[in-house]
């Protein structure tokens, strides 16, 4: 099995960047965005088609990654490559801060393997990029996401409004400790 773009390795997990023309990454993404949770928690996104989810992944994810460096990861079980999720690093013009983004299949689900991606994309945001601080916005109702978040040293600061709908969300932040 060749891995392609791998990035970050933990115990369980490999994540490495989208491949928009990739037909499993396709099939994971269309998968993903239309689970009911993602559309609950994310919004409704219209990607049902392999093309539309090759134009979500290179408008998004690997457009960001070209412009910054960092955007969002596939993740995969490191033993078989199946994927798992999705988590990274977001900029979003709506917040001055880079925001931790993950969202997992429900079979992956309940294992903590989204907060073993998660503390590793903050090491890694916080490695690579110097970054000192970093936001997670986050429905109200989504409270394995908040405890999740809160396990990984985020602290509630409040609410934000967010486009386009101006919906409440939550907004949690993680401050590097003081070297």
């Amino acid at each position: 099995m060749t891995v392609q773009n791998e990035v970050l390795l933990t115990p369980r997990l490999r994540l490495r960047w989208l491949q928009p023309n990739s037909e499993v990454d396709q099939r994971f993404i269309i998968e993903l965005v239309n689970d009911p949770d993602w559309i609950a928690h994310i919004g409704r996104r219209n990607v049902s088609t392999c093309e539309q989810a090759e134009a979500f992944m290179r408008d998004g994810p690997v457009a960001m990654c070209q412009r910054l460096g960092f955007g969002l990861f596939m993740v995969e079980r490191r033993d078989d490559a199946t994927p798992m999720g999705m988590c990274g690093l977001i900029q979003r013009d709506t917040l001055p801060d880079v925001d931790l983004g993950y969202a997992f299949l429900p079979s992956a689900r309940g294992q903590g393997l989204a907060r073993e991606a998660a503390a590793a994309v903050v090491r890694w945001g916080r490695h690579e990029f110097g970054l000192k601080r970093v936001v997670a916005i986050v429905t109200p109702a989504n409270f394995a996401s908040l405890r999740l978040l809160a396990s990984l040293g985020f602290t509630d600061e409040g609410t934000v409004q967010m486009p386009p709908d101006n919906e409440t969300l939550r907004l949690l932040a993680w401050t590097a400790a003081p070297a």
